[in-house]
Formats: C-alpha cells, structure tokens, sequence
C-alpha cells in the first residue's frame, strides 16, 4: 500500500537529527512532504534530499521561516560564491534559490504543478502552499503596530524579525498578501479538479495553535487571511508544522495535522524519525480530536 506521510521542522543543524535521518529506512512506494524549516543554511538542504529522495518515491517541500533565514555564510568556497551574488541573499531571492536548489534534486516545490495523489484513498491534489504572516493572530485590541511590543511584554521576540527579511516587499506583511493572493488562485483551480491536502508550513487557523507557554508568538504563526481555504477549498487534509507540537485537530470535519518533528528535545532520540512520520493518506485509523503523536 503506498502512504502520503508527512513531516515538518527537521531542523538538521543539529547533528542528532542529521544522524537520525541517516537511519531512516527506505520508503520505496511512499510519497513524503516536508512542511518547512529543513534548516536555515543551503547544506542543510542539500543534506535532506540526498538522504530523503534515494527513500521515497516523491519528496514535496513548502518553505517554513528558517529556510527563509539570511544567516551569513562562514568562510570556504560557499562564502565565495556568496560575495560574487553580492553577499548574502534576502527575502524572495533566498526562497527562488531554495527553490531551484529543490528542483536540482527532483523535490517538488510551491512553485511547481502540484502532482494527484495515485495511492489509496481519494485521488487528492497534494498542493503545497507558501503563505507566511502578517501579525492578524493577536487580541482584537492589540493594533498591528502594537503587535510586536505587545509580544515583548510576555518576553516573547521571534528571531525572524531579525533575520528573515521581505526584499522587495515593503513589509513581510506585503510579502504574506501577496503570496496569499497568488496561492488562492493555484488553490481555486486545483479544487475545481479534485479534492486537496493542503501542505504550509504555518497553521491556517489560529484555533489550532497550541503554543501554551508562549501564547503571544501566535502573531508570528500565520493569517486570517487563510481561515477558511480548508471549507473554500475542498481540503481533504491541511497539513502545517512551526509549533513542534504534534497532533491531529478537527475543524468542520477536516484534519489539521501539526507534523513537526522539533528540536531534539521535542522528540525521542532512541525512536528515531520514523515514528514521527504522519500518515495523511490513506486517513490513519486513529484520527481523533486532540490526537497527540
């Protein structure tokens, strides 16, 4: 039986997760999609489809805010090649060399037809999405302009608002409209033609974050914008990561599955990555409200 598994937030800069994904079996008949944040550095790509591609039968990414990261390059031929580009790269240049540097390795990316499901289960299109934030997951009394104060308070600041730049958008609130824009389009017409299983990196919802110890992150954790597309769309699935807190949340009946694997203090070590594989086709027989994984 083939299976649509799914993970997200691999994280490979650290070297207990580069050597547990070394020891993950071949997956010969199964498509894998990995819901961002593969690492923040063109190595660590690089890393994830020399293992991942030889072991499953298709390997689809969406990018999540780390590989969208401008995190300098240190010294060698890979910092060479950096200063001719100019330095280091920023915004939607970075993510169109993520995306190149996927299709180097046959991985399917936002920016590429989404591929039908041939497997058991419904015939869905497997649509993976880049949508970002814009700061809309706050208390109604917080402003935009508030937003990231408002955070701070709690002792809460985001790294990507040092490192994970909008060039050349005004403002990754102008990034996140525009990508939003534009995914809405692909989506319409891919639900005209079957039903989809939705693959982003951010959760859609702000109903579905569980981030209890550090609620005010939430503004950097997705869009309203995007609430709805699982009804307007026809979702089978929508899959997303960026919490590291694994699970299954029913919303009008559709699965959100949260497939982060996390740092290596989110997961066990001794199990090894495969365990954290979440099967999203065909529906796992344990599909429950409030499933933890």
């Amino acid at each position: 039986m083939k299976h649509l598994l799914a993970i997200a937030d691999l994280h490979l800069r650290h070297k207990a997760t580069r050597e547990a994904l070394a020891r993950l079996p071949p997956h010969p008949d199964d498509w894998l999609v990995v819901a961002g944040d593969v690492g923040e550095r063109e190595d660590d790509f690089r890393f994830a489809w020399s293992v991942l591609k030889p072991r499953f039968a298709e390997v689809i990414w969406c990018p999540g805010n780390h590989d969208l990261w401008s995190v300098p390059v240190q010294g060698g031929a890979a910092a060479g090649a950096a200063a001719r580009r100019g330095g280091t790269l920023r915004g939607e240049a970075l993510y169109r060399q993520r995306v190149e540097l996927c299709r180097e390795w046959g991985v399917h990316t936002p920016e590429d037809p989404y591929l039908t499901w041939p497997g058991d289960g419904p015939a869905c299109k497997v649509t993976p999405i880049f949508t970002l934030y814009d700061y809309s997951f706050r208390p109604a009394d917080v402003s935009r302009q508030e937003a990231v104060p408002w955070a701070v308070e709690s002792g809460v600041l985001c790294t990507d608002e040092s490192l994970l730049h909008p060039d050349p958008h005004p403002s990754r609130d102008a990034w996140c409209a525009e990508r939003c824009r534009a995914t809405e389009r692909r989506l319409a017409a891919a639900a005209a033609e079957a039903p989809l299983v939705i693959v982003g990196h951010w959760p859609l919802r702000e109903d579905v974050l569980t981030i209890r110890r550090v609620p005010r992150f939430s503004i950097w954790c997705g869009t309203e914008r995007t609430a709805d597309w699982h009804r307007r769309f026809g979702a089978e699935a929508v899959v997303y990561g960026h919490l590291h807190v694994r699970g299954t949340t029913l919303v009008d009946g559709v699965r959100f599955e949260e497939v982060s694997l996390g740092y290596p203090r989110d997961w066990s070590q001794e199990r090894g990555v495969e365990p954290y594989l979440r099967q999203i086709l065909p529906a796992p027989e344990d599909v429950q409200e409030g499933f933890r994984f």
